[in-house]
C-alpha cells in the first residue's frame, strides 16, 4: 500500500535516522560526518508522521548533477517513497537548470536500476569494480532534463 510521505530537505537532527537507514540498507555505509558534509547540498528526506522513511543525497556542479546516495528503510520499501525521492530530486535539479544528472548503481541491483529508468535515467556506461563488499561493477546512468521551459 502506497502512502504519501512528505519530501522536505534533510537538517542536523534527521543525521541519527539517516545514518540507522544506512545501515540497513548497505554493507559498506556512510558515516554521519559524511552525511553532515552534504547538508546544505541537495539531501533530501522522505517524513511519514514524524519518521524519516527514506533519503537521497546529490551534489550540484554547475549544470549537472549527482545523485550520490539514496535509501528506503526497509519496512517501507515498495511503497513508492524511492520514487518520489527521485522525482522531487528531479524536479528541484531541473528548478535550479540543471540539464543532466548521474548516478551509479550496482549492476546487481535491478530493482534500482527499474526505479531509475522509471524517473527517465539510461545506462550510460559501467564503472568495473566500483563497488567493494561486495565487488562488483557500477552501471553508470544518465537522465537529461533538458533546457528549462521559456529558456535559450
Amino acid at each position: 500500500m502506497e502512502r504519501a510521505c512528505r519530501i522536505r530537505a534533510a537538517r542536523i537532527p534527521d543525521i541519527g535516522a539517516i545514518t540507522d537507514i544506512e545501515a540497513a540498507s548497505f554493507p559498506d555505509p556512510w558515516s554521519p560526518s559524511m552525511f553532515r558534509a552534504h547538508l546544505g547540498e541537495l539531501f533530501l528526506v522522505a517524513e511519514d508522521a514524524g519518521t524519516l522513511a527514506g533519503y537521497l543525497v546529490g551534489m550540484v556542479v554547475g549544470p549537472e548533477a549527482e545523485i550520490l546516495n539514496v535509501a528506503v528503510a526497509p519496512e517501507r520499501r515498495g511503497q513508492g517513497i524511492g520514487r518520489a525521492l527521485v522525482a522531487s530530486a528531479l524536479r528541484e535539479l531541473g528548478i535550479r537548470d540543471v540539464r543532466t544528472v548521474y548516478l551509479e548503481v550496482r549492476v546487481s541491483n535491478a530493482a534500482a536500476q527499474r526505479l531509475y529508468a522509471g524517473n527517465g535515467f539510461r545506462e550510460a556506461g559501467r564503472r568495473r569494480g566500483y563497488y567493494h563488499d561486495p565487488h562488483e561493477d557500477a552501471m553508470v546512468m544518465r537522465c537529461d532534463l533538458g533546457p528549462r521551459v521559456g529558456t535559450a
